[in-house]
């Protein structure tokens, strides 16, 4: 039984570590994201809707020009003595038309709505910009997430070692009429490594597929990535910080930039207030051939052509239509102001957050520094125990016991790496530092 354990164990580490081919930096995950991402790409492509509709002919500056034609057969046979009628016949008419409109003026709503594809433009790449930092923070933890995994699954296994040496030696010593009891929980030990190992080679495969999801790959395609979290240094006073927040974080620019639309929707409105002036204009050509049978009163086909052209000025004024325009008027003044608090609020809440999360990082740094002092400690204490143990100078219980404090500890220092990433990620977020 213990000889299949182990082969089932040694089998999914040879599996592990064949999947694991692929090795990623951090960076090169951002640039797989920035370019396969399905969120990073929908985003990208509604900032260029917005962008598309920045054009004058899509604020009703430029005039338009239609054109239709038409060509038609029809047959007639008619039995009438009038001497006005055709008689049997055949029609062919074909013509063509121009027609050409041209807004003059409209109240201004032509240049209040050139103003607001231009705030809904900017609104667009700042929108797109917050959903990419986001993505861009999510592919980042998943990365962190996997190499915290990896770390976890590398310790796993250490202590599995550990206790697949000391289960070997203690059958070795039983044979030699050692203590049974001592044996026993050797084996305990080593089978609930066994299954620790397994458990964590779990998490490490579902920490994967998040991160080749978030990358726009396969769930479940082969990559590995660096054994090591490092927390760079930032020099960022609490001042400073808040200054860039101010200019540079993403979801306070897509506050502005709704105030800004919302602004130039409450102008859009007062437009209908004013008279509309258009200038039209048509030009029109028509071919119409009437073919009969010879006979006393047409000797022949008769054909018509005519070219009509017309050109002038509309005017349009809205008296009175219930009310409507000072409803929309009022709507979209008190839309204006709820922007504006709304933005109010997200400077308020930005700086609150700023204060949260560095007071976060700050703490999760100490942290670090006690989980290594503490990993520190537990890793001599396990090498003191180990040498004992090969000495048989320690009872099963000391041994374990240390074992399962370097592990615990080794654990924690790794989640602790992990968590202060994490903290310095959103405060990058926040003061606008994430480098797409």
């Amino acid at each position: 039984m213990n000889r299949l354990l182990i082969r089932i164990f040694l089998f999914v580490l040879v599996s592990s570590g064949a999947a694991a081919q692929e090795v990623l930096r951090l960076e090169d995950a951002i640039a797989i994201g920035l370019e396969r991402n399905h969120r990073i790409l929908v985003a990208r492509a509604q900032a260029q809707i917005a962008r598309n509709n920045t054009t004058f002919g899509t604020a009703n500056f430029l005039p338009t020009l239609d054109a239709t034609g038409s060509y038609s057969f029809s047959h007639s046979e008619q039995e009438t003595n009038s001497p006005f009628s055709f008689g049997n016949s055949d029609t062919r008419s074909a013509g063509a038309q121009l027609a050409l409109n041209w807004t003059l003026f409209d109240g201004f709503r032509m240049f209040v709505d050139q103003e607001r594809y231009d705030a809904l433009a900017h609104l667009g790449e700042a929108q797109a910009r917050s959903t990419i930092e986001r993505t861009v923070i999510s592919i980042a933890a998943a990365y962190f997430r996997l190499v915290q995994q990896t770390q976890l699954l590398d310790t796993f296994r250490k202590t599995l070692d550990i206790s697949r040496t000391r289960f070997e030696k203690e059958a070795v010593r039983r044979e030699l009429g050692g203590s049974t009891s001592d044996y026993l929980n050797a084996r305990i030990a080593f089978h609930n490594d066994s299954t620790a190992v397994l458990e964590q080679q779990l998490q490490w495969s579902i920490a994967r597929k998040d991160l080749n999801l978030l990358l726009g790959r396969s769930a479940g395609a082969a990559l590995d990535v660096e054994r090591r979290i490092t927390i760079p240094e930032i020099s960022w006073s609490p001042d400073r910080m808040l200054t860039m927040a101010r200019t540079r974080n993403a979801e306070l620019i897509v506050a502005r930039q709704s105030l800004q639309v919302a602004e130039s929707s409450a102008g859009l409105s007062r437009s209908a207030f004013y008279p509309r002036v258009n200038l039209f204009a048509n030009y029109g050509y028509s071919d119409r051939l009437v073919s009969t049978a010879p006979n006393e009163r047409f000797a022949g086909d008769i054909t018509t052509l005519s070219a009509d052209a017309a050109v002038g000025l509309s005017f349009t004024f809205n008296l009175f239509n219930g009310f409507r325009n000072s409803a929309e008027v009022e709507n979209a003044v008190l839309a204006s102001r709820q922007a504006s608090l709304l933005l109010d609020e997200a400077e308020k809440q930005l700086e609150g957050l700023l204060l949260e999360r560095h007071a976060t990082l700050q703490t999760r740094l100490d942290a670090i520094a006690i989980e290594e002092l503490n990993l520190d400690a537990a890793r001599q204490n396990l090498a003191l125990q180990i040498e004992r143990f090969e000495t048989g100078t320690v009872s099963s219980l000391e041994f374990r016991d240390a074992q399962l404090q370097f592990v615990r500890a080794e654990a924690a220092w790794i989640v602790s790496l992990f968590e202060a990433r994490i903290a310095l990620l959103e405060l990058q977020r926040l003061v606008g530092d994430i480098r797409l």
